[in-house]
């Protein structure tokens, strides 16, 4: 054999022969147990790098262990490849979205090719193919028929340099994550999906998610927000024309209504609207408003601002009493109804804005040690009112009337059932969650498939006209939405009426098109692009791998989609993943030359004293900490570059090994190095089968009648490693894995290395055990490093692939160990320990006991009263 394995010739070998056989290619009717393990799908935005590859990693591992434990495996890959970087691309690149995109999908796809992932290449997909965007526009008018899908003005962020509607996660400071530009809130037509129709099933059903993380399920949780309180109608007075007018508030603190001391109308409430017709200086504050961003955390940063209205709103509960009505910059319209009461000395928001605004400060919930003492609680208010926070800790309901020396959920409960008697309100729940705005004014997304008409509104296009393409004459020259500049695609007649109509120029929100790609991957590449025979039979994903960034909104929105294809009638499933995982990032430690240069990896070295300098020149260079792997810092590590040097297998395994697979992981060029080195003793051990057939026997030997002490050791070791491998595999538990192969490694180079076989002459039964370590060893380092395993298979003297071979299955009579370590006490004091056969009786274990030196020595010659055995725990001896 050679002496070194030689990955360069190997890896690209076995690639070429399992791609020609089709090795990982799913087939719908395959009469095996399904097993479906998915990665999410990468945005085709150029090269990848060794960061990007250590979820796909995993999910192969799991891929090929599950082929190998004798599952039909789904393993595909797609390109989430629709999104504004493509159309930025194309502006700055003076190059089409559609060339861009598909030119990075090449260069992406042979890249990932080098990792050599187990991946049914034939249900590719790219979201941004026709084929593909067809199903989407289908599944939206079903959704619209449905009454999933409506139509209505709201809010929304919009960026004035790429004249188009942001995300609130796509707003940074206030900022437009791609130009920079202050963001405006602005008021448009928009889609929306009723994600909040499943709300309390989107809820509820996270507790029937066990294998997902623990932490996900909390973020979600915390992102739908229910919450349980009340609805208060407040009598305005002050409206000459609607001497009538109730403002409806939700609240989660009815217990606090004796605290009010304001109400607040958010700047796009419909009443503030009214009261602004003709009033130019509350214009001009909601004007000032909307230059602030819509999500809630820009909202709670700036600045809290007000207009007092010439409005008063009764108090519910005491005769008589009114309080100021203003429009306030940090209350949100689609959060409860648009409008709030303040109890400033228990909310830190209406407290700043109090003191601002010298509205009054009213405790109503005090501590209970305080609550009870008259001087306590003077002295305790005098301090909150003086101070700079509000009180929103628990305790007891003071200044309350009625409410008095009730604890907070007590009081809650008497307020609400005081409104309801009153009729001025009622208990009900809300929901944090907001329906999904998909509308987006960009060329490069799924267009929506609506026309609109004067007369008939919006209508919806025929499914034989689907899909409504993207026409590809059109220009970046100027921002916004090349669409609506288009000479002719948005101009139609009605489907309806036949009249002159027009297209709907906005596309879809990207999280559309990955909120049902899994369902799409379940359809045999020939078939229709969404067969409920295929989903019933893939879905749900049985593991789903990717990064945590991803836990609220593709997670959401994905079991959200997967619900309105249920509704539909096109699955049979409600949740998308039955198992998630969330890998770490991989990390690297980032390099700047003197001019303050960002340098990649391969232009540095150390010197022997360790001081990085610049290959190139040799100049010093400054190194940083450790960060995610950027290519804006060049701290990335191209995969061709790992395989050339090292080869892919010592890549995947030192992503395996480093540290648990939910943590972030640093690359180092030791880490891999010492992947490398590991490569090279398993191929030198393998090899002991071909130079030494006086240690290890040939294939298809005979099983002995019996096994000498040293191969039963052996057989125990290999068996009882066999069997944590595979726990900790299936358990995602690689970097233990990981551990457990050196064990098997060490145990192995110890009988090789050992002198009994060379001295003794040939022992069949070591021979045959050793046989069956070195296979065992080549079938357990497959998943992990399938190259260096296909390559050993064939040198331990098999035909077939080992792609094709099963897993090898543990002997449960191996994993019980045949001796026990037990302790021994005298008079309840340790004074040794004793190893002796598992199944002892207890007059044999109390004899070996007795027999022990350091126990003889602590018995001195006294008379042994008792003797209790514990089977296999402890022996105490009495004297």
């Amino acid at each position: 054999m050679s002496t070194r394995y030689n990955a360069r010739t190997s890896e690209p070998k076995w690639q070429k022969v399992w791609e020609e056989r089709e090795s990982f290619r799913a087939r719908n009717n395959d009469p095996r147990p399904k097993y479906y393990v998915l990665e999410m799908f990468p945005y085709p935005s150029g090269r990848i790098h060794i960061g990007h590859g250590r979820n796909y990693v995993m999910g192969d591992v799991v891929a090929r262990f599950k082929r190998m434990k004798g599952f039909n495996v789904l393993h595909p890959m797609g390109w989430d490849a629709f999104g504004l970087p493509a159309e930025n691309a194309a502006m700055e690149r003076k190059t089409h979205p559609k060339a861009w995109t598909y030119d990075n999908i090449e260069a992406m796809k042979a890249q990932l090719k080098l990792l050599g992932l187990s991946l049914d290449w034939s249900r590719e997909i790219a979201t941004c193919d026709p084929s593909y965007y067809a199903e989407q526009q289908k599944i939206f008018i079903e959704f619209l028929k449905n009454g999933l899908v409506y139509r209505k003005e709201s809010e929304v962020n919009w960026d004035p340099v790429d004249n188009t509607v942001l995300a609130n996660e796509q707003v940074i400071d206030g900022r437009g994550w791609r130009s920079g530009a202050l963001v405006e809130r602005r008021r448009l037509s928009q889609w929306f999906f009723r994600i909040t129709d499943f709300a309390d099933e989107l809820l509820t059903a996270l507790d029937d998610l066990p294998r997902w993380p623990e932490k996900v399920r909390t973020m979600q949780k915390n992102w739908i927000g229910r919450s349980e309180g009340a609805r208060i109608f407040w009598p305005i007075e002050g409206l000459a024309d609607e001497p009538d007018y109730r403002l409806e508030i939700y609240t989660t603190r009815p217990d606090t209504l004796f605290g009010a001391s304001f109400c607040a109308l958010s700047p796009d409430h419909p009443l503030t609207a009214k009261l602004a017709e003709d009033n130019e200086e509350l214009q001009a504050f909601i004007a000032d408003c909307k230059r602030i961003g819509t999500s809630a955390e820009a909202i709670e940063t700036a600045e809290k601002k007000g207009y007092k209205t010439a409005l008063t709103a009764r108090h519910p509960f005491i005769e008589g009493a009114t309080v100021p009505v203003y429009v306030a910059n940090f209350v949100l319209m689609d959060y409860g109804t648009g409008a709030i009461f303040a109890c400033p000395a228990h909310d830190q928001r209406d407290f700043d804005f109090a003191k601002k605004y010298a509205t009054p400060i009213i405790p109503v919930v005090a501590p209970k040690d305080v609550a009870a003492d008259s001087q306590a609680l003077a002295a305790w208010c005098a301090d909150l009112l003086a101070g700079k926070d509000a009180y929103t800790g628990d305790g007891i309901a003071i200044n309350s009337g009625f409410l008095d020396g009730l604890d907070v959920e007590a009081a809650k409960s008497a307020a609400i059932g005081k409104l309801k008697s009153l009729k001025a309100g009622e208990g009900t729940v809300n929901y944090r969650l907001r329906d999904w705005g998909v509308s987006r004014q960009r060329y490069w997304g799924c267009p929506i498939p609506i026309i609109h008409c004067d007369d008939c509104g919006p209508v919806p296009v025929p499914e034989a006209d689907l899909p409504v393409k993207l026409p590809e004459d059109v220009t970046f020259d100027v921002p916004g939405n090349p669409l609506d500049r288009h000479p002719t695609w948005k101009n139609v007649n009605c489907p309806s009426c036949g009249k002159p109509a027009r297209r709907e120029t906005d596309t879809m929100d990207t999280f559309v098109d990955s909120s049902w790609y899994f369902a799409r991957f379940a359809s045999e590449p020939d078939s229709a692009p969404l067969t409920k025979e295929g989903a019933d039979h893939w879905l749900p994903v049985d593991q789903y791998i990717g990064g945590i960034e991803h836990a609220i909104l593709h997670l959401l929105y994905a079991r959200f989609f997967t619900r309105g294809l249920e509704k539909c009638g096109r699955l049979s499933v409600k949740e998308p993943f039955s198992g998630l995982f969330t890998q770490g990032m991989i990390i690297h430690e980032t390099y700047k030359d003197e001019a303050g240069h960002w340098l990649y990896p391969e232009e540095v070295e150390r010197t022997p004293e360790g001081k990085a300098v610049k290959i190139a020149d040799g100049t010093p260079v400054t190194v940083g900490a450790p960060e995610k792997m950027s290519k804006s810092k060049k701290n990335v590590v191209p995969p061709e570059i790992v395989a050339d040097s090292y080869g892919v297998d010592c890549a995947r395994w030192f992503m395996l090994s480093d540290t648990p697979p939910e943590r972030d992981s640093e690359w180092t060029q030791g880490g891999v190095e010492g992947a490398w080195r590991l490569v090279q003793r398993i191929w030198r051990l393998v090899g002991e089968a071909e130079d030494h057939p006086d240690l290890v026997s040939a294939a298809g030997a005979p099983l002995p009648a019996a096994f000498s002490a040293e191969a039963a050791t052996l057989r125990r070791t290999v068996h009882q490693a066999s069997a944590a491998i595979e726990e900790n595999i299936e358990a995602l538990r690689f970097n233990v894995a990981v551990a457990n192969v050196y064990e098997l490694v060490n145990a192995l180079a110890t009988v090789v290395n050992g002198q009994s076989w060379k001295a003794e002459g040939f022992d069949a039964s070591l021979g045959w055990a050793m046989r069956e370590a070195l296979e065992r060893l080549v079938l357990s380092i497959a998943p992990m490093m399938p190259h260096l395993a296909e390559e050993a298979w064939q040198l331990l003297g098999h035909e077939g692939l080992i792609v094709d071979a099963a897993w090898p299955v543990a002997d449960p009579a191996l994993l019980v160990e045949d001796s026990v370590t037990i302790a021994v006490q005298v008079n309840g004091k340790r004074r040794d320990e004793l190893t002796i056969a598992r199944d002892a009786d207890n007059a044999t274990v109390e004899r070996a006991a007795l027999a022990l030196e350091k126990v003889e020595k602590a018995i001195d010659g006294k008379a042994v009263r008792k003797v209790i055995v514990v089977p296999g725990k402890i022996v105490n001896i009495v004297v």
